[in-house]
């Protein structure tokens, strides 16, 4: 007896396209795309069409922000797809790091990535050298535009030229900015409130009070009204160039402290905050510190000085509801105040304790003092050396005064560190049990 035949089960295909920047142009050779791979994969009798997953205006040199690249990823995992096919290796990620990763992910579950135009299969035995070979080519390829996007906007800053961005108080109409009188008078009620002497929560309770609200709907925050009292352009003058990219992969942008030009350029808007005002302000910043205003009130030197990497915010302090001795460990932590206030999904920052943030410093910051690391935190070495700290998830930026930018990895130790003091009090506490007996 002859056994049944069984027909063979069909290769589940999808395709992946990208354009990265989203232009009419672009966006018309992404549906191009995507018609394409549907009428291909479709055309094959041995293939399941599993869909075309594609996303517009996004950089391949990282693949975080690419939702339709993680949503292709997920459904490989699920098992929704034996197939990848996509046009080239620059078109599936320009970063070789992140492309040899996310191939040899995608093999160790069986599933091809086949490059259109290089011609590679990544399930054959030569298909992960020379992907490496031309990825890395595809990423130098991202280097150089990048320096070439980098030096066409610095020539056009040095020409006086500026990038319009959303900034309140203003909006951008053709190719200039006007002035939204309604926020134009919340600015200027800033101003003059601070120079009256009221401080930033005042100043954010009346606005709230009268109803004045950010363009998100949300009260004004301290730090928000702070960046106001901070921006020049109220004042008819832009400073172009405060800001650089340093790395075209992770897209991080660094303040510039003189690695880079700064331009200022004379009367490219309408002046909201005279002269005169912003002088008032100053002379009363200026007040303040004379007289130890913000000193007095602070929780710990780091208080003003720690910015989210990830949002911008400032970190707030939070006293711990410890007492005895674990205080040397729970002395409080830092937090950032956007996701304080609008939790986790807003920001990914982590809270840094105030015991990590002396052990780093012990170690980082006691050689610029003159001290040895392993000498007591002195808070004179926050208060003499450091500008601000950028924090990030596991990385800190202390920018120095000198306008050096040091940069050293952090990871929150205190509760590994309590549980190894509990247990040597415990061990010490059983020896003078033992010599008492």
């Amino acid at each position: 007896m002859y056994g049944r035949k069984t027909t063979p089960s069909k290769k589940r295909v999808a395709a992946y396209a990208r354009v990265s920047v989203d232009s009419d142009e672009l966006m018309h050779s992404l549906a191009a795309q995507v018609s394409h791979y549907s009428a291909h994969i479709q055309a094959n009798p041995s293939w399941e069409y599993a869909g075309v997953y594609a996303d517009a205006g996004i950089s391949g040199t990282a693949t975080r922000n690419r939702s339709e690249f993680q949503r292709l990823i997920a459904d490989c995992g699920k098992g929704l797809v034996d197939i990848i096919l996509t046009k080239s290796i620059s078109r599936f990620a320009r970063n070789t790091v992140d492309l040899l990763k996310t191939v040899r992910h995608l093999k160790d579950r069986g599933i091809s990535v086949r490059f259109e135009r290089e011609n590679i299969d990544s399930l054959t035995g030569d298909g992960e050298l020379m992907l490496s070979i031309l990825a890395s080519y595809a990423q130098e390829e991202s280097l150089s535009i990048s320096e070439n996007v980098k030096w066409g906007i610095r020539k056009r800053f040095s020409q006086g030229h500026f990038l319009a961005y959303t900034i309140y108080g203003y909006r951008w109409t053709d190719d200039h900015y006007e002035i939204v009188e309604e926020e134009a008078e919340a600015v200027r009620f800033m101003y003059h409130a601070f120079a009256d002497g009221m401080t930033l929560t005042e100043i954010s309770e009346e606005l709230a009070a009268q109803g004045i609200f950010n363009r998100k709907g949300l009260p004004f925050g301290k730090s928000s009204i702070m960046r106001i009292l901070d921006q020049e352009k109220y004042r008819g003058f832009s400073i172009l160039q405060r800001t650089f990219v340093d790395d075209h992969i992770t897209h991080r942008k660094l303040m510039n402290h003189g690695q880079f030009p700064r331009f200022e350029v004379q009367g490219t808007h309408p002046v909201i905050i005279d002269e005169q005002l912003h002088q008032k302000v100053e002379a009363e910043r200026e007040r303040r510190r004379q007289a130890g205003a913000v000193r007095w009130r602070r929780a710990t030197c780091f208080t003003g000085k720690i910015v989210c990497g990830h949002c911008g915010s400032t970190f707030t302090y939070t006293p711990n509801t410890w007492s005895g001795e674990l205080t040397a460990f729970q002395q409080g932590h830092y937090q950032c105040s956007r996701k304080r206030k609008q939790g986790a999904k807003i920001c990914p920052s982590k809270s840094l304790p105030v015991y990590t943030l002396r052990q780093v410093c012990c170690s980082f910051l006691a050689p610029l003092a003159g001290a040895s690391s392993d000498d007591p935190f002195e808070e004179a070495w926050i208060d003499e050396h450091v500008e601000r700290i950028v924090a990030f998830a596991d990385t800190l930026e202390f920018h120095l005064k000198t306008n050096e930018v040091l940069t050293t990895p952090w990871k929150n130790t205190a509760k590994r560190d309590v549980w190894a003091y509990r247990r040597a009090l415990a061990r010490q506490q059983e020896d003078n049990s033992e010599v008492t007996a």
